[in-house]
């Protein structure tokens, strides 16, 4: 591919940034916009604006009103996501951020990561996460190794479950029931109570699906989806000036999928996965002197067992094959800050991680790291990042960032980032019956710029962005050192590199109207096999108020240039919200309004025109 689409593209978007009239100055909801914090793009807080890195945040207000859709739906919203989903609710489904593989992104629940360890590239399955129950999800884009260590390259993926917001006790409840008999139910407590914060939410979501092979193609068997997730946080702040607390979340699910040869007449067709998984997680922060401390100690496990029902001939034995994988992951760490005068504060600490999955081994890795924040005067600011770690099968590696973001004025930013990060080999690729124990990490280097413009409620942003990866650890048939005759997982020879740039905008008017867009261009420069995906992903809305206080908004999206020959396709979502106290809201969604086919990975299904109804309700 030319290099021409790619600045064709970056120079349309730097033109917008500048041309794009200021006439938008009334407040509205606005979806998909950033917070004034950004909790991930740094050690500590930070203001967006302050903020060297790409970051996006969705808040529990641009979450609500999908209790059973798939978190993964909204976060394709957000410039640089792309998804592969195989087949419905429940089976496995992953995001790609900036056209990098899901194993690039790991993902944080509550401070907790819960990338599977037992995984082949450990990576996280988002594909039975609905977004009942999640409050608010923060995506940081770019190498952030320097932060967070091994598998953050092309960024991390932070969620947050339920947190009190105001004084006193809160309840909040929510009912949603719709197409292929999908039925979700919600509640939770929050409690803000002097020095006490308290949160507890519980949900269940059932639903009959769809094919996962896709039914246009002879399929027929519907593969459902049932899961229970419940969330606790808790937070005390003694008198002495300790704040203690501890939280986490535990979820049993259990999903249907079709194997590879699909849906066969005569066959049992009762291929399913049944899953656990917990979370804890132990904090407690305090102050020495001049130094701020944070400690952490967390625990994620995951249990994930698989049936397989091969039918045999009538006068044979059907032939069941039952996978079971268990991992966990133990983490301690601590962190310091203190400042240091002339508007630079340091942040330093230290962590431990194991990994261990059952009859597949374990590894550790040691990691210290120290990041500068320093404020240039009124409108520049930089921040330096550098770790080290040492990994118990391939030995150390150090990683470093730097980000800077100028304020020409209020409304006008300009960002700057760059940095290197490693992947780890996994527990399966080093020590499954096709790993080798031999392996070395993966390495990378990232690199972006960015332009922001904004006018009171509205604003553009323009991004463009450079990856770079090598050493890579891919399947290779000829490979013999795991001994296998089918081949090994092995280094492969070659750089595989991503470059492109990523637009969002919004524009308010009147009162309570905007419109939304964001786009993403991928020009995809691989020499070894990657992550397929969409070299064009286009998001519009639009979204109004009325004075009864009824909501509205339409929702379209545009993938095109993709690889393996698939079509592209266009898909738009309508929903509407009313109010029908003043603590409870009716709403109704209406997804693939044009019941448009289409397929995220080539051969699995995807949903129909579908329709989903329900109440939410706060005291």
């Amino acid at each position: 591919m030319t290099p021409k689409p790619f600045f064709l593209s970056l120079t349309a978007a730097l033109a917008l940034t500048t041309a794009l009239p200021a006439a938008a100055q009334d407040a509205a909801a606005r979806p998909f916009v950033l917070d004034d914090l950004t909790l991930t793009a740094n050690r500590e807080p930070t203001e967006l604006s302050r903020s060297g890195s790409s970051v996006s945040v969705l808040t529990s207000k641009d979450l609500q009103d999908r209790a059973s859709q798939p978190l993964t739906r909204s976060l394709t919203k957000l410039p640089g996501v792309t998804l592969r989903q195989s087949g419905p609710l429940g089976t496995l489904g992953v995001v790609q951020l900036r056209g990098a593989p899901a194993q690039y992104l790991p993902v944080v629940i509550d401070g907790i990561e819960v990338s599977d360890p037992a995984a082949d590239k450990t990576y996280y399955n988002l594909g039975g996460l609905v977004s009942a129950g999640i409050d608010r999800a923060e995506l940081l884009r770019g190498a952030q190794s320097a932060l967070y260590g091994t598998r953050a390259v092309a960024g991390v993926l932070s969620l947050q479950s339920l947190r009190p917001t105001e004084d006193g006790l809160r309840h909040h409840f929510g009912i949603e029931a719709g197409t292929y008999d999908t039925l979700t139910a919600s509640y939770g407590a929050t409690l803000r109570q002097d020095d006490l914060d308290l949160a507890f939410h519980v949900s269940h979501i059932r639903t009959d699906g769809f094919s996962a092979k896709d039914e246009n193609e002879g399929n027929f068997e519907e593969d459902g989806f049932e899961a229970t997730r419940l969330s606790f946080y808790s937070e005390h702040r003694l008198q002495n000036g300790v704040t203690i607390g501890f939280n986490g979340f535990w979820e049993d699910s259990t999903a249907d999928f079709d194997d590879f040869q699909g849906d066969v007449p005569g066959t049992p067709g009762n291929d399913y996965t049944e899953s656990e998984s917990y979370g804890l997680r132990g904090f407690a922060r305090f102050t020495t002197g001049a130094v701020d401390h944070d400690l952490s100690l967390t625990r994620y496990r995951i249990q994930r067992k698989s049936y397989q029902d091969f039918a045999a001939p009538t006068f044979l034995p059907d032939v069941v094959e039952t996978s079971e994988f268990v991992g966990t992951r133990t983490k301690l760490s601590w962190q310091g800050a203190t400042d240091i005068g002339q508007g630079v504060r340091a942040v330093f600490g230290a962590d431990t991680e194991k990994e261990e999955v059952a009859d597949k081994g374990n590894a550790r890795i040691n990691g210290v790291f120290v990041e500068t924040t320093a404020a240039l005067g009124d409108r520049f600011d930089i921040t330096t990042s550098l770790r080290r770690d040492d990994h118990s099968r391939f030995g150390g590696f150090t990683s470093g960032r730097v980000a800077a973001v100028y304020r020409a004025d209020n409304n006008l930013l300009f960002r700057a980032a760059l940095g290197n990060g490693f992947r780890a080999p996994s527990l399966y690729e080093l020590f499954s019956e096709f790993g080798d124990a031999s392996l070395e990490r993966e390495e990378s280097r990232t690199y972006e710029v960015g332009v922001e413009k904004q006018w009171g409620d509205s604003h553009l942003r323009a991004t463009a962005f450079w990856l770079k990866a090598e050493n890579l650890i891919g399947f290779d048939p000829a490979a013999t050192a795991c001994g296998q005759p089918f081949g090994c997982y092995a280094q492969v020879p070659g750089t595989t590199r991503r470059r492109g740039v990523e637009i969002d905008g919004r524009y308010a008017f009147g009162t309570g109207h905007a419109l939304t867009a964001s786009y993403t261009f991928i020009d995809n420069q691989a020499n070894v096999e990657w992550a397929s995906v969409p070299e064009r992903v286009l998001n519009l809305g639009a979204e109004t108020s009325f004075a009864t206080g009824t909501m509205a908004a339409i929702e379209l999206q545009h993938v095109a240039g993709r690889a393996d020959d698939l079509d592209d396709f266009t898909t738009v979502d309508l929903s509407v919200s009313h109010p029908v106290r003043d603590n409870a809201t009716a709403y109704l969604r209406l997804e693939n309004v044009f019941d448009e086919e289409y397929q995220w990975v080539r051969g699995y299904g995807t949903s129909g025109r579908a329709v989903y109804a329900g109440l939410r309700a706060s005291f």
